[in-house]
């Protein structure tokens, strides 16, 4: 019997552990094929200064700020195969976590199965017959930096192209009226350049409220606008918040829900992103691919109608490396059967159900694939249906310790480190340099 060949779409961190255990199953499995569009591993996590369109034409993909740390401390952070090294604080700059998946890389062997500098064009089902059976099989179109096409077939196809490169800018009335500097959170890289300015920041995100800070550190002055209920944890003195910003009249100014109007020199929306999978079809996938969301996916992860496709890494507020080492285990076992899937009409019913019962609790399309603490027993079923080792439980009690200290101290709750002791307790500590 023919080993199951595999494309991954991105070398970022998903498509690492993609990477990683499917090169763990070289019986089932044939080496996979990694494609990635840049010269490099790390994804979103690769630092770049530059903010414009490469020599090649290429977008610019990472949404990494020259002080971005962790907002989760990296004993949660980790793939649970590979250790942070243990010297590290708990709340990492960027660059490290870049390094670990660098030697997250090298640790598995994975780059040689890497197609650098090679963007997939084309991912197309196709029949295929084998053996007097017809089967489902998907063509990957691909092109490298020099301009050739290639096209090679394969079994499978994991999507691992993360979603952080695809700003969404919300429809505000009037906007192209705004007599400032308009940009993204995509786009920011430090705060130096705003010194002085008046900043107006929409979104009050986990990016909202860091990029405020930053701001407000370098003098500038800062109001952050955003639809939750006021923020009560303490934030420095020096912002303001408002409510939502709602329009942009003729003259400049910017007018708030409740009729608040101000001037500012700069608009940075912290809006979030878009899904963006150029290399799609989506009407010939039965799926419906909108700004925040991808449609239906049976268990987060794979279309009813084709599941030999799997996205990895689509839903929000997760903790996202134990989340894609989960999802990439249960997607392999439904490859190698040993996860009987349901039917088409079942597995859509199911994600059907899902829909229903969210909206019937009042959450917008745009946070349906939001998990937070949902996010714990999805993980325990992909284990119970994939036959793998869930999570420990440690993992989740120290995410939920992290984030009321978040609530409490936005500015200083960074400054704790913490160990894990047991499967099941975890404790803080002083670090001595």
């Amino acid at each position: 019997m023919s080993k199951c060949r595999v494309a991954i779409i991105g070398a970022g961190a998903a498509g690492l552990c993609a990477a990683r255990h499917i090169l763990a199953r070289p019986k089932t499995f044939a080496s996979p094929v990694v494609y990635e569009q840049t010269e490099h591993v790390g994804g979103t996590w690769f630092y770049e200064d530059c903010v414009e369109t490469s020599d090649s034409g290429r977008r610019f993909h990472s949404s990494m700020y020259r002080n971005l740390r962790t907002n989760l401390p990296k004993e949660v952070m980790m793939f649970p195969d590979l250790p942070f090294e243990v010297h590290l604080p708990s709340f990492l700059p960027h660059q490290d976590v870049q390094n670990y998946l660098e030697r997250y890389c090298k640790h598995f062997e994975i780059t040689p199965h890497i197609k650098f500098t090679t963007a997939v064009a084309e991912v197309k089902p196709i029949t295929m017959e084998m053996g007097g059976k017809t089967t489902q099989a998907w063509e990957v179109t691909s092109c490298d930096k020099y301009g050739t096409q290639n096209t090679d077939t394969f079994d499978s196809v994991m999507i691992c192209t993360g979603h952080y490169s695809d700003p969404h800018i919300p429809p505000i009335p009037g906007l192209e009226y705004f007599k400032g500097k308009v940009m993204h959170s995509h786009s920011y890289r430090y705060p130096e350049p705003f010194a002085g300015q008046s900043v107006i920041v929409f979104g009050a995100g986990a990016s909202g409220i860091d990029i405020s800070i930053e701001l407000q550190q370098a003098k500038a002055q800062v109001t952050l606008s955003h639809a939750k209920p006021m923020l009560t944890f303490p934030l420095p003195q020096g912002i303001l918040q408002t409510p939502p910003l709602t329009r942009v009249l003729e003259d400049g100014r910017v007018q708030f829900l409740g009729g608040f109007l101000a001037t500012a020199e700069v608009l940075i929306f912290c809006t979030g992103y878009n899904f963006r999978f150029p290399f799609l079809n989506p009407d010939e996938l039965q799926l419906s691919i909108r700004d925040h969301l991808v449609a239906p996916l049976y268990r987060f992860i794979l279309p009813p109608a084709f599941p030999s496709l799997f996205f990895i890494g689509v839903c929000k507020s997760i903790c996202p490396f134990p989340h894609f080492h989960c999802q990439v285990q249960f997607a392999l076992a439904v490859l190698d059967g040993e996860v009987n899937l349901p039917s088409q009409e079942e597995m859509e019913q199911e994600v059907q159900n899902f829909v229903d019962r969210k909206t019937a609790l009042g959450v917008l399309e745009r946070h349906l694939l939001r998990m937070e603490s949902e996010q714990w027993s999805y993980y325990q079923s992909l284990a119970d249906s994939g036959g793998f080792s869930p999570l420990p439980p440690v993992i989740q009690s120290l995410y939920e310790e992290v984030a009321r200290q978040r609530k409490k101290h936005p500015q200083n709750y960074r400054n704790a480190n913490y160990r894990l002791v047991t499967d099941t307790q975890w404790e803080s500590f002083k670090k001595t340099h």
